[in-house]
C-alpha cells in the first residue's frame, strides 16, 4: 500500500473551508442540511465536497472530530496545569464549564452525528480524555475537595446531562449545583 501523499495547498484550503461551512450549516440549519448547501456555503463545488467527504457521515465524523480533539487537547491541558501546582478543583471547575458551553454551541452538530451515527471520541481521544480526568480527579481528592467516590464517569455523566438548550446564566446555575455534590464542601 502506497503511503499517502500531503494534500496540496488548495485541497487543505478547500477542506477547511467544507469543515468551517458544515460546523455552520449544521448549527444554523440543524442535521438536516444538505450536502449542496453546505458546498454552496464552502464556496466549492459539490464534486469537491464528495472528493474530501464521499458520504455526509464522513464529513460530521470530520466537523466533530476537530471539536473532540481540541476537547481532548483542553482536558490534557486542565491536567497539565493540576500537576504544575494549580487548584485541581478550580482547573476542574472551569474545565467543565468549558466543555458544557461547546457542547451548547454544538448542539446541533452532536445531532448530526448521532442522526448519521458519527462517533464524538475516537478510541485514542477517550483514553487520552479519561486519563487526564482521572489524574485532576485524584489530585483534586487528594486535596479533600473532591468526594473520595468521584469517578471519570461522574464527570462524563455531568456533561452528558448538561441542559445545553438553556441560557448560559441556568447552565452555570446547574453546573455550580451539579458541582456542589462532587465535592466536600473543604476549601
Amino acid at each position: 500500500m502506497e503511503p499517502s501523499r500531503p494534500l496540496r495547498a488548495d485541497a487543505v484550503r478547500n477542506r477547511t473551508k467544507i469543515l468551517d461551512a458544515a460546523r455552520e450549516q449544521i448549527t444554523r440549519l440543524g442535521p438536516d442540511v444538505p450536502m449542496d448547501t453546505i458546498a454552496e456555503a464552502a464556496g466549492v463545488a459539490v464534486g469537491t465536497l464528495y472528493r474530501h467527504f464521499p458520504t455526509k457521515t464522513d464529513l460530521v465524523t470530520a466537523v466533530i472530530g476537530e471539536h473532540s480533539q481540541l476537547i481532548t487537547e483542553a482536558i490534557e491541558a486542565a491536567a497539565e496545569r493540576v500537576a504544575g501546582g494549580a487548584d485541581a478543583m478550580s482547573e476542574i471547575s472551569a474545565l467543565v464549564s468549558h466543555i458544557v458551553e461547546a457542547a451548547a454551541e454544538d448542539r446541533a452538530v452532536k445531532a448530526a452525528a448521532q442522526n448519521v451515527g458519527a462517533e464524538y471520541l475516537t478510541p485514542e481521544q477517550e483514553s487520552r480524555s479519561r486519563a487526564a480526568t482521572t489524574r485532576m480527579i485524584k489530585a483534586a481528592q487528594r486535596d479533600g475537595r473532591l468526594r473520595e467516590d468521584v469517578t471519570a464517569n461522574d464527570f462524563y455523566l455531568l456533561i452528558l446531562t448538561a441542559p445545553t438548550d438553556v441560557e448560559p446564566a441556568v447552565r452555570a446555575r446547574w453546573l455550580e449545583l451539579f458541582l456542589a455534590g462532587f465535592t466536600t464542601g473543604k476549601g
